[in-house]
């Protein structure tokens, strides 16, 4: 069939597989077009396994909700056995490191029928917001090629918003899913902890990350993380078509970690809560103060530094000698420092006022059902400006405290100033309620289309 497969989300994708109209080398050869042709402008991409997912298509793949769509494994965590795996880090690809063993959740999205082409860029090991890894180089914005496209699922929501592939995966420590979705215009939803399969042993170290994807439709983002949710967690894809219930709706456009927030974020937020009262919604400034105490970032901040110096002493087992300065990016260097610093006791110590706060914070649920605040405090930055002093926690203003609490918060595309630069709003339920989300992101959806939208660099 002669047929551009460009807009078509994974889930329309997969019916003309199904319907026998497109076989999936259609799909593999178009999708691996599109990224030859636009990933120059991009630097998406940092491992290609095409002759592979070619094989794939002309085998029997699984009879699963997505047989036959090309897809796009985020070069953090979802590792393949065989295939190189570097986490952003220049010794892993200096070393020609190749994975020894299949992760989980990697399983999990080929039996659903996926067909990875290869896997996207990412910061070294994911510790910042943005994607401009010395051992790849920086990451495009569709939008605005001169800016970030976030972090750090940079690579994956670039190629998602130029429409080389219709999702891919994602995952967030503390908003790496949803920081790049509302960077280029994406549907992000972090999961609720616990509900989608862990890659490695190394999500438990804190709590804080979750495994998801990056889409272009809301539907897409039900379907497949049903397809990676652990067994027993019910279906999110009926949630899609359920009307918008009259909820109880709190609104914040000021940042949780008190950063400035760009006027423009600020009025996304404010429109959302607006279609929202459309909706039969009421609408109150109000969200829970623990979140906004310093205390509670502070903690935050010694868990994810903690995490990352356990990192790099495991990489440092696995390559048979002591990763050092020399071995690391400076950012990364300095973190993994301050996570050595800190002794058992203080670990703890930061665990628990995570655990206080994430209780303290659970008594303003009582009276609401949603939080709607801006995705980010600011725009997506320009390439560079986080190796000039770029006030990093201006991306995880509004996101780092849903890790820590282990609620659901997803992004949509809903802010489209005059720079051209898409802004994210965030939405946010209580623990276990993803379905809550996907309703209300489906119903915005619908009243507010975003799929129409291109990139500036698009297929």
């Amino acid at each position: 069939m002669d047929v551009s497969l460009t807009d078509l989300d994974a889930t329309a994708q997969a019916e003309l597989v199904r319907d026998k109209e497109v076989h999936p080398r259609e799909l593999v050869e178009q999708a691996i077009d599109r990224i030859e042709r636009l990933d120059p402008q991009l630097n998406v991409m940092v491992h290609r396994q095409y002759e592979r997912a070619l094989r794939d298509a002309d085998g029997p793949l699984p009879d699963g909700p997505f047989r036959g769509v090309p897809f796009l494994f985020k070069d953090y965590r979802c590792r393949e056995a065989g295939e190189p795996y570097t986490m952003g880090m220049r010794v892993l690809r200096d070393v020609g490191f190749r994975a020894t063993s299949d992760a989980p959740l990697a399983l999990a999205f080929r039996k659903a029928g996926l067909i990875p082409l290869g896997r996207t860029n990412t910061p070294e090991l994911a510790c910042v917001g943005t994607c401009e890894p010395e051992a790849f180089g920086p990451t495009h914005n569709p939008w605005n090629t001169e800016h970030t496209p976030g972090g750090s699922s940079g690579g994956s929501a670039a190629a998602v918003a130029a429409r080389l592939v219709a999702a891919a995966h994602a995952n967030d420590i503390s908003g790496s899913i949803r920081i790049p979705s509302a960077h280029c215009g994406l549907v992000g939803l972090k999961p609720s902890r616990g509900r989608t399969i862990a890659s490695t042993v190394a999500d438990a170290r804190t709590g804080m990350n979750v495994e998801g994807v990056v889409t272009r439709s809301v539907r897409d983002t039900a379907a497949l993380l049903d397809a990676i949710s652990v067994a027993g967690s019910t279906s999110l894809l009926p949630a899609v078509a359920r009307p918008c219930p009259p909820l109880r709706v709190g609104m914040c456009t000021q940042a949780f970690s008190g950063s400035a927030v760009d006027p423009e974020n600020a009025l996304a937020a404010e429109h959302c809560a607006s279609v929202l009262e459309g909706f039969g919604c009421s609408v109150e400034i109000s969200s829970p103060d623990p979140l906004s105490n310093p205390t509670m970032w502070k903690a935050a901040a010694t868990l994810l530094a903690v995490n990352l110096a356990v990192e790099v002493d495991t990489w440092s087992a696995k390559l048979g000698r002591q990763l050092g300065e020399g071995d690391l990016e400076p950012t990364t260097w300095r973190l993994v420092c301050a996570g050595r610093a800190v002794d058992g006791v203080g670990l703890l110590a930061a665990q628990t006022v995570l655990i206080e706060h994430t209780a303290l914070a659970e008594v303003w649920w009582k009276n609401f059902d949603v939080l709607v605040t801006p995705t980010t405090a600011g725009g997506p930055t320009l390439l560079g400006d986080y190796t000039k002093g770029y006030e990093s926690g201006r991306g995880s203003a509004f996101t780092r405290p849903f890790n820590v609490t282990g609620q659901p918060a997803i992004s949509v595309p809903f802010g489209w100033p005059a720079d051209g630069l898409p802004r994210g709003v965030q939405l946010i339920a209580p623990f276990g309620r993803d379905d809550l989300l996907i309703t209300v992101a489906a119903a915005l959806e619908a009243a507010e289309p975003w799929a129409q939208r291109r990139a500036t660099v698009s297929a």
